[in-house]
């Protein structure tokens, strides 16, 4: 049974697979309510992605997880009401020009108009002083919760999110989810292009919220050693049972990866099954072929027309133009693209 302030998170085998190949695949957690877990592996392992599956943003392939007792992803609406993210780039992200105090309005008037538990003819009875004084007792108590003290600001509130120092950015954005009373909080690169001294600040931070009773999953690099930790470079040996291959995982083409040029693409690569004996080793037939007395040249331009036939390319006779130089529609019909 989950504790009313926290969420426990389970997952055995869990994966996600996208377009490109696997995101992250075959990870497992185990965690109480109220624990502080730490999301690692190297980057581009999908630790993001895991982050978003967990809180129910991002649906997962294959694996099973339960977040809080709510199976995902039949449960990933109920997941998301109960979790909220902060410091994830492209989702949580804060206007350079806005201030302090615009962030913290605004989130709580979306969180009164869509999270509040009162239904709103209700909340409207109240009197108006009553209310703006709940509001503001409400964004203090994220403000303390989150560690951003206004008065040490520059401007006290009134400044602007591009003049903030980057751990006073992640606490804005840790009150700014706070303001909803989550019961998962998701944090993503916490310690990214932090010192030594603020890292162990941020995570200091992450153990007083966790010590509330919410449960935080923070996506970082250098785990702490009191954080359950929860790896995303796992054995990615079962590609080959799903189809999976390098190219789809990391969107490299062969031709990226062995430096293959376009009529190389278009001769095959060394993986290809040959139609022919001569598809494969056209350079060596025109190293071996040596011309008989029979068939001496006459001149320079027979020598180079005949060599170039017994290397299967065009001599200088066939072709007006520069022969070694394809054409953008020659080089487009050899790879096959559009």
């Amino acid at each position: 049974m989950d504790d009313p302030s926290g969420l426990a998170v389970v997952a055995d085998g869990l994966g996600l697979k996208g377009p490109r190949g696997w995101a992250f695949r075959d990870v497992s957690a185990d965690a109480a309510p109220g624990a502080l877990i730490a999301v690692t592996g190297p980057s581009g392992s999908g630790r993001t992605c895991l982050l978003l599956t967990l809180t129910g943003r991002m649906k997962p392939t294959e694996g099973r997880a339960v977040v809080g007792g709510l199976e995902l992803p039949r449960r990933m609406a109920a997941v998301r009401r109960r979790s909220a993210l902060a410091h994830v780039a492209g989702v949580t992200d804060l206007e350079p020009a806005l201030t302090v105090a615009e962030h913290l309005r605004e989130q709580e008037l979306l969180r009164r108009r869509f999270g509040d538990a009162l239904p709103r003819p209700r909340q409207l009875l109240r009197p108006r002083a009553e209310r703006r004084r709940e509001r503001r007792r409400h964004i203090d108590e994220a403000l303390a919760a989150a560690g951003l003290d206004l008065a040490a600001l520059p401007k006290g509130e009134r400044t602007a999110v591009r003049d903030l120092e980057r751990v006073e950015a992640l606490r804005l954005s840790l009150a700014l989810a706070l303001l909803g009373r989550p019961r998962l909080l998701g944090v993503d690169d916490t310690d990214l292009k932090l010192s030594a001294a603020e890292r162990e600040e941020v995570w200091e931070l992450l153990r007083s919220v966790a010590g509330t009773g919410v449960t935080v999953l923070a996506v970082c690099s250098e785990p702490p050693s009191d954080a359950a930790v929860v790896r995303t470079d796992g054995d990615r040996a079962g590609d080959a049972e799903t189809g999976a291959t390098p190219e789809a995982e990391t969107g490299a083409t062969p031709e990226a990866e062995t430096g293959a040029t376009p009529e190389a693409g278009a001769a095959g690569t060394a993986a290809d099954e040959p139609e022919s004996a001569a598809e494969t080793e056209p350079a060596d037939d025109a190293d071996k072929a040596e011309p008989s007395e029979d068939a001496q040249p006459t001149d320079e331009s027979e020598a180079t027309g005949e060599a170039a036939d017994q290397a299967g390319r065009p001599s200088d006779t066939d072709a007006p133009t520069h022969p070694e130089k394809e054409t953008p529609a020659d080089a487009i019909a050899a790879t096959g693209r559009s």
